[in-house]
């Protein structure tokens, strides 16, 4: 029996993440456990007269390969898939996660030159065509929330169909005010961070790019960064999950880095130079997200949350830096987590999570669900 949400949240794909229109040409990329999705969307798809392409992987296969890939494979693939994005109008990825660590014995080598090699085309997908990235629920994202597969479900249906419109027209008062901004600082427990973001436009992410969403990125002036930051939600990365990871800053480069794994991490940082400076600083809004879970889709939107990102800079927001990883790392600053302060040109705007200033208190969870401030 199809769950009537799975058409909804197709609807909603469609119409308000990729916008799809009469004769556009749409990829539908899944696993095998998400067909489901893939049925309606396929079937809104062609009520809207847009053309969808139908792509299936798995991840046990994909694994089998890399580990023995080779850069002539890769060069292949690139010239491949750029022809295939350069012939689509729009992208929907949606990830069936069976085990996170797949992919945890794959060579680090193997990985950078991937990053490398196909980095021309993840510009021009990122930049060119209309995309959403997605979660589908399966019984791996399930455990990694400490839910049932039942309950879980339920979840990511209702932080995926939340009431996107409503949460864009509270977010246009902190993208202007990020905007009017030169220094920030953030305080939490381990952590004293200043840098600037001054004349860096700001980005709001309603729905469009990723579900679940909410969040407003921009990113530091590249050299900008002193201090520490610590991180008090898991890592993950390449399917190894970090923990406890520390970083320090000196003019905007990571000068140390610890975790759980150290050795590791300052092995990811190595890769290149710009895997050392920061892309991206964001804001998490979405007031139905609460606890880190593992996976970075919905980690980076919890409500009293930023994120805080070693690698490239999006071309929305750049500040320059160039580098084959964007890690998305996460410091959640509600009471319950330890708590901290975000401060723009000395002025408090957001403490232990909730905003502080009216015209932001907007984006508080509980205005954002029509509860009060």
């Amino acid at each position: 029996m199809r769950d009537p949400r799975l058409k909804v949240l197709a609807k909603q794909i469609l119409e308000h993440s990729v916008k799809a229109g009469k004769g556009d040409k749409i990829m539908i990329h899944g696993q095998p456990n998400t067909k489901p999705l893939m049925l309606e969307l396929l079937e809104e798809a062609y009520k809207l007269g847009a053309y969808p392409f139908m792509e299936l992987k798995d991840d046990e296969l994909d694994r089998q390969w890399a580990i023995q890939s080779s850069l002539e494979q890769y060069e292949t693939i690139a010239r491949w898939e750029m022809q295939r994005f350069q012939d689509l109008d729009a992208l929907i990825y949606i990830v069936g996660e069976e085990n996170d660590a797949e992919m945890t014995d794959i060579p680090a080598e193997v990985f950078r030159v991937s990053g490398e090699v196909m980095k021309p085309v993840t510009d021009y997908y990122i930049n060119k065509c209309r995309w959403v990235l997605l979660n589908y629920p399966t019984k791996s994202l399930a455990q990694k929330a400490g839910m049932s597969t039942s309950k879980f479900e339920d979840f990511l249906l209702d932080v995926c169909t939340v009431d996107y419109a409503k949460m864009a027209a509270a977010m246009k008062p902190l993208k202007e005010l990020m905007e009017k901004t030169d220094r920030v600082r953030i305080v939490s427990p381990g952590t004293d961070l200043t840098f600037s973001i001054k004349g860096i436009p700001a980005v709001m992410c309603y729905g469009e790019r990723n579900i679940p969403d909410g969040e407003v990125y921009t990113a530091p002036v590249r050299d900008s960064v002193n201090g520490t930051i610590t991180y008090n939600t898991p890592c993950p990365y390449q399917g190894t999950t970090f923990r406890n990871v520390s970083l320090t800053f000196k003019d905007g480069k990571i000068i140390k880095a610890e975790a759980d794994q150290s050795e590791k991490i300052n092995d990811i940082f190595d890769i290149d130079e710009g895997a050392r400076y920061i892309g991206e600083f964001a804001l998490g809004l979405n007031p139905m997200i609460h606890h880190p879970m593992g996976d970075i889709l919905f980690d980076e939107k919890i409500n009293g949350s930023i994120h805080f990102t070693p690698g490239l800079a999006y071309k929305e927001a750049d500040n320059g830096n160039v580098s084959s990883i964007h890690w998305d790392m996460v410091l959640v600053q509600r009471e319950e987590y330890g708590g901290g302060e975000i401060y723009f040109d000395d002025r408090l705007i957001r403490k232990n999570g909730l905003f502080v200033v009216p015209e932001l208190e907007g984006l508080n969870p509980n205005a954002l669900l029509g509860k009060g401030k």
